[in-house]
């Protein structure tokens, strides 16, 4: 049996959109425009051009590149030769992008004009990257002349390479923080990928008349597996800008006639307060979509007054589930305030005990799920992939409560995490840096509510006896070792932190004792 007349990848289902709706708008960033039919073979010939210069099956390709047409496209055009998508946080310095390059075996890696310093820089750092790539921006850009063009990809006239591939191939390696100071790659093949999308089109309301705006970085599992992805399978248009802030985001709603819009709550947020809002068209857009936090109430109450034709979906997951696992609906919105919803159509999922046993409603346990979404693992890591996975579940980490309706709230997190502005951040890796500094005795990071951030990075710390340190020295110290978004956003001085009798640190009751820090803020 030929397995290519079963075969179902990501680059499949470009083709098949583009031979369904070949002159339909399908990418818009900047004065750029493509049909269907357009991406589809700029994507073809990009993967050509790829070949060209070596990459194949298996190969580990980044991008470390903010929102473009060039961005959209290299991620299909390396589906289509198997090669694998390292997409990296450009907010990270140059050490923190390295260890990925060298974890994940990154062989060439894609930049534009204003991250080629910090690609530069972090490709040299002992590195595996044989070859960098310009990327085009939203905006014109100068090219690079060290490296390889996009546009020189993009005209190569060779042939296709026929590539044997299959849904259960890797199709991307995505690092996500966990409680240890070293991210983890999370292997996600393209079957758990494409089940995810079809769980998003399910469950998210994603139809072929949907215009789309992606704003949010691409890097980020959320804007590139739960929107745009899905999108694309559906046939919707697509609008892609690397600027997501007010200004730009309401302005490109009114002039595309955007219906559908992604965003974390901060950004939202940032919407409702512009002065902006309230003057621009915003009648096209009907469906919205947050997540990474909760959304706070009172928000909620606002965005039902102030954009009443908007219906919102809360989607909550994470990396190693492509990422999404349950939604709240828009019927829900108001009526199970806090929840993250149930499971969604391709997912189980159960809150459990210790001993994986179902808790009873309303009490605290563990979420795991069981889903074709689900990673194959972590790289290079057996033991915390056979710790994610024990007991025949996959283990979220998070800890919530079900209702008797089946609706799970997210009450805590098990391994720490802080999720600030739609970030996430180990509070160990916080931790360890400030551990540094010759004065600190000890030290807890934790978040805290934050109106801005909705969950803020705050170190808790004790200094050693006889010596001294000011806030600025730490928040000083941090933005000199690590991306803006884990540096603490403030700093508590304290004589002890609070523990147990048998000396575990109780974080929980930093989190209640400073809860209202940023009150008034």
């Amino acid at each position: 049996m030929n397995r290519d007349t079963h075969r179902q990848t990501l680059g499949d289902i470009l083709h098949r959109s583009a031979a369904k709706n070949p002159n339909k708008l399908a990418i818009a960033c900047g004065d750029i425009r493509w049909t269907y039919a357009e991406f589809d073979r700029i994507c073809n010939r990009i993967a050509a051009g790829l070949a060209q210069q070596n990459v194949v099956k298996g190969s580990r390709v980044a991008i470390l590149a903010r929102n473009s047409h060039a961005f959209v496209a290299l991620r299909f055009a390396l589906a289509r030769l198997g090669a694998v998508l390292v997409p990296i946080n450009f907010m990270l310095k140059d050490e923190e992008v390295a260890y990925i390059l060298r974890h994940a075996g990154v062989t060439m890696l894609a930049t534009d004009s204003a991250l080629a310093p910090l690609a530069r820089a972090a490709a040299a750092l002992n590195t595996q990257v044989r070859d960098l790539v310009w990327l085009p921006a939203e905006e014109p850009s100068e090219p690079q002349a060290d490296m390889i063009g996009f546009d020189t990809l993009a005209a190569c006239s060779a042939a296709l390479p026929q590539v044997a591939l299959s849904g259960s191939d890797l199709l991307q390696i995505v690092y996500t923080s966990g409680t240890e100071s070293s991210p983890k790659g999370a292997m996600l093949t393209h079957d758990a990928v494409l089940w995810e999308y079809v769980s998003c089109v399910v469950d998210l309301s994603f139809t072929a008349d949907n215009v789309t705006l992606h704003a949010l970085p691409l890097y980020h599992c959320a804007q590139l597996d739960a929107m745009l992805g899905p999108s694309i399978y559906v046939g919707s248009t697509n609008i892609v800008t690397a600027r997501p802030v007010p200004e730009n985001l309401l302005s490109l709603i009114a002039r595309h006639g955007i219906s559908s819009f992604f965003a974390p709550p901060t950004v939202w947020i940032a919407l409702l307060r512009s002065p902006l809002f309230d003057t621009t068209d915003l009648s096209s857009l009907h469906k919205g979509y947050y997540g990474a936090s909760i959304m706070p109430v009172e928000v909620l109450r606002e965005l039902a007054e102030r954009l009443p034709k908007v219906r919102l979906w809360n989607v909550y997951g994470q990396t190693e589930i492509a990422p999404c696992a349950t939604t709240l609906g828009p019927e829900d919105q108001l009526r199970k305030p806090g929840s993250c919803g149930r499971p969604m159509f391709n997912v189980e999922t159960r809150v459990v005990d210790d001993d994986m046993r179902d808790v009873p409603p309303g009490a605290v346990g563990e979420i795991v799920h069981r889903s074709p979404h689900l990673m194959l693992g972590y790289l290079n890591d057996a033991e915390r992939t056979a710790a994610a996975f024990e007991g025949g579940w996959f283990h979220s980490g998070d800890l919530a409560t079900m209702d008797e309706e089946g609706y799970i709230t997210v009450v805590d997190r098990k391994k720490d995490m802080i999720k600030t502005g739609g970030e996430n951040v180990a509070s160990r890796e916080v931790e360890e840096a400030l551990y540094l500094l010759p004065q600190v005795s000890e030290v807890a990071v934790v978040g805290l509510p934050h109106p801005r951030w909705i969950e803020a990075v705050v170190a808790v710390v004790v200094v050693k006896a006889g010596q001294t340190l000011s806030e600025s020295q730490v928040l000083t110290h941090c933005g000199a070792r690590m991306a803006s978004f884990k540096a603490p956003k403030g700093v508590v001085f304290v004589d002890a932190l609070p523990k147990n009798p048998t000396g575990k640190l109780l974080k929980r009751q930093l989190r209640l004792t400073y809860a209202e820090l940023f009150d008034g803020n």
